[in-house]
Parts: structure tokens; sequence; C-alpha cells
């Protein structure tokens, strides 16, 4: 599997464990709204920031469906992220190391 490949399942995983913190974690939310305001803000990737500011203000559901969609344009909104840094360094690698052993097909 190619590494632009690799690198998509690696964001998928990564959207799929915060989508199941949500639930218990609200100000996981507020966090992503504040990074997109400072986005807008300081006209940083303003397409990814108009886009990610409509679906954060349609609830935890609306967020909830776009970071677990395997689709086209929900995989292009997780290249900028506003849940960055949900999960701490040790969890990302290990979560890095889980998508690439599926992906090359180990155990």
């Amino acid at each position: 599997m190619d590494a632009h490949r690799i690198a998509e399942a690696r964001s998928l995983a990564y959207h799929l464990e915060v989508a199941g913190r949500l639930a218990t974690r609200p100000e996981l939310l507020e966090r992503a709204r504040d990074r997109v305001q400072a986005w807008l803000a300081d006209g940083r990737s303003p397409w990814y920031a108009a886009r990610w500011q409509a679906i954060l203000a349609q609830g935890t559901d609306a967020v909830v469906r776009i970071l677990v969609d395997p689709g086209e344009d929900a995989t292009a909104l997780r290249q900028a992220s506003p849940f960055a840094g949900v999960l701490s360094p040790r969890e990302r690698w290990r979560l890095w190391r889980e998508v690439r052993a599926r992906c090359e097909g180990q155990p």
C-alpha cells in the first residue's frame, strides 16, 4: 500500500478515536471551535476553516458523521483537522503502528 493511502487510513483511524471520545468529552468540540475561530482570524486555511465552522455549528452528531466518513469530502476535511492534539503522542504512535500493520497485512 502506498504512503498516501496509509496516511489516509491513519487519519481516519485517528478521527474514529476522536469521535468515540466526543460523547464523554464535550470540551473537545469547544476546543475545535476555538481552533477554527483562530484559523478564521488569522486567515489560515479559509476553505477548511469555513467548512469546519459550518460542521461544528451543527453539533456533535454532524461532527461525528464527518469524522467517521471514509468518503472523499470527509477525507479532504480531515487533512486540516481542528481535532489535532486530542490523542497523546503515545496513543497516536500506537494507532499509527496498528494501521500500518493492518495495511501491510500483518497480524
